[in-house]
């Protein structure tokens, strides 16, 4: 058995639900084994991922982290980051995934850089943590971060505060495998261990959705809400695919966005699965970029889709006659399309 299994068999019944997802009051801890890491070093690091990624790099700070998408030439998504500086490299998290495929693309652009890339996921642990979590963390790092995308760094790693989710408050610790796994133990004694399924819901909660390998070059960024959750910025220089991402923005024609959807079924809806509309049944109007097990039963998910339609007739996973898709009120707003 292992710690994970025997920590969830120990936490009091009453601390999860009947599928694993914490009560609103608990403090709460993942192993985040979804994620992978792309470190960029050198002189011009930063220059170098300035001008292929979506967000400002060059004046990223060293107490901020950020997120930021890589696009094709066709303004595609290939991969969705958070991004910040640690030490003298700039650290790129993402879906395990499509890790080493990325890694292998933008290697491919570095030419006369001074940079490098490498995978950093073998030396490296995310642990999420949500809830009541401040008195833990407290001892684990001299201060916290107190507000979103706030970065700390201290010996043991970095410290990033995220979006809220369903009422909860939460960071990410993105540390050295030896200082994670030293202090687990402690962890197991004042939190409840839970899934990396139940970090995935609370990133679903909170609308940020994110790229794997069954949604990459699908959607150019503002379909995923990136204009809205400061993946984008339009002031900066160029870099794959930003004339589309840019003509999308400014003539007004994105006509798909990401929505909070629910599923009552479980079985087959998975990333890359269409969505068809009552009205039109013969063609896709969406896809469901992420999945996780609901609270209550079913599934939750964030779906790209077209606006027209949510406005009238019904939604369905998979087919024309699949289960019905619930829509949820997203934790932001989302601007109004001209």
């Amino acid at each position: 058995m292992n710690s994970s299994t025997a920590s969830s068999q120990a936490a009091p019944q009453s601390a999860f639900d009947a599928i694993g997802h914490p009560a609103p009051g608990v403090g709460v801890f993942a192993l985040l084994t979804q994620f992978g890491f792309i470190d960029t070093t050198g002189d011009d690091a930063a220059t170098f991922l300035h001008t292929q990624l979506t967000s400002d790099v060059q004046h990223l700070d060293a107490s901020t982290a950020r997120l930021a998408g890589f696009c094709t030439a066709k303004g595609r998504l290939l991969a969705s980051f958070l991004m910040w500086r640690t030490g003298d490299a700039v650290r790129l998290m993402l879906a395990a995934d499509i890790q080493a495929a990325v890694q292998k693309r933008l290697s491919m652009f570095v030419l006369r850089a001074k940079a490098k890339l490498t995978d950093a996921t073998p030396g490296l642990i995310a642990v999420g943590f949500s809830g009541d979590v401040r008195k833990p963390l407290s001892r684990l790092f001299d201060a916290l971060p107190d507000g979103v995308h706030v970065k700390v760094d201290g010996p043991r790693g970095s410290l990033i505060r995220v979006p809220d989710s369903a009422g909860r408050p939460r960071f990410l610790w993105i540390g050295p495998k030896v200082e994670v796994e030293a202090h687990l133990a402690e962890l197991d004694a004042e939190l409840t261990r839970a899934s990396a399924e139940v970090w995935d819901w609370l990133d679903i909660h909170a609308g940020e959705p994110r790229i794997t390998h069954a949604t990459s070059e699908q959607f150019v960024p503002q379909m995923v809400n990136f204009d809205v959750l400061g993946g984008v910025n339009f002031k900066k220089g160029c870099y794959p695919g930003q004339e589309i991402v840019a003509r999308s923005q400014y003539r007004g024609t994105i006509k798909r966005r990401t929505s909070l959807a629910h599923v009552d079924a479980e079985n087959g809806i998975a990333p890359g699965i269409e969505l068809f509309h009552s009205d039109d049944p013969g063609q896709p109007c969406g896809l469901v970029i992420n999945v996780a097990p609901a609270a209550g039963g079913g599934v939750d998910a964030l779906v790209e889709i077209k606006l027209a339609a949510l406005e009238h007739g019904s939604v369905h996973a998979g087919a024309a006659d699949g289960p019905a898709v619930r829509f949820l009120p997203l934790p932001y707003a989302l601007p109004t399309e001209v």
